[in-house]
């Protein structure tokens, strides 16, 4: 078992995890508790806004906005959450809904510099070896990493990931061809632009198909929705996971 010392999170478990995904949720409590930390999920919690912030809903987006800060702030433990995108936008976009409003941007900045996404939380914050975070994984097969976009490029989070998958004792790490690309997906792009993401997303499943991966991983849920559904479509087998479940101990 890990032998960092217990520490305190509150567990955003976003929009599409609690609407389609609650398995993600559950595996990213399994993991975290494994990592030695007590997890605390806000019943308050709601949508982050992104989904109106992308749209050019900003009063909407702004009004979900101070819901989270009014939830999250009532505590002083960080922010886990298992979704880049999400985390990019309490990072990144939450300083642009308040970049007019000087007392909420203040709040925002503060809540930023304590929300982590999971695996990023994991190895930088906590400092945890890869293998004391994923060696109880029970999960065997020839995995390919997809990084989200927000994840890679909002946030910066490069390595973690895939270290933490290298240190799955069944998993065999698979290269993904061209694996920095978009898979298409973007939100909101997806349907205002269906033609070109449409060609993104065959663009990364060749890539899938190249890598000969049994299992396709990633990040966030959104992508993984829009590459299951490419894969299904195309008659394929290979399934998509969150890395969460990939990594995280048998129940």
């Amino acid at each position: 078992m890990p032998t960092a010392s217990p520490k305190r999170v509150q567990l955003f478990v976003t929009c599409i995890i609690d609407a389609l995904f609650p398995d993600v949720g559950e595996a990213a409590v399994r993991l975290l508790e494994h990592a030695g930390v007590e997890v605390d999920f806000p019943e308050a919690q709601t949508c982050c806004g992104q989904p109106g912030y992308n749209g050019g809903f900003r009063k909407e987006a702004r009004r979900l906005a101070l819901h989270f800060l009014d939830v999250f702030e009532r505590s002083a433990d960080p922010i886990v959450t298992p979704s880049g995108s999400c985390a990019a936008m309490i990072v990144h976009g939450y300083l642009d809904l308040f970049r007019d409003d000087p007392p909420n941007r203040a709040r925002a900045k503060a809540l930023a510099a304590r929300t982590f996404e999971l695996s990023q939380f994991l190895l930088d914050e906590l400092r945890l070896a890869p293998d004391q975070v994923a060696g109880a994984s029970p999960f065997r097969g020839r995995v390919a990493y997809h990084p989200s976009c927000h994840l890679l490029r909002g946030l910066g989070v490069r390595q973690a990931p895939e270290r933490l998958l290298a240190a799955v004792p069944g998993v065999e790490l698979r290269p993904l061809p061209q694996a920095a690309e978009c898979c298409g997906f973007g939100g909101l792009f997806a349907v205002k632009y269906g033609d070109l993401s449409a060609a993104m997303l065959d663009n990364k499943l060749a890539g899938v198909r190249a890598s000969d991966a049994e299992t396709l991983v990633s990040a966030d849920m959104s992508c993984l929705l829009h590459l299951q559904g490419g894969l299904r479509r195309d008659g394929s087998t290979v399934r998509c996971l969150h890395l969460a479940q990939v990594l995280a101990p048998a129940e």
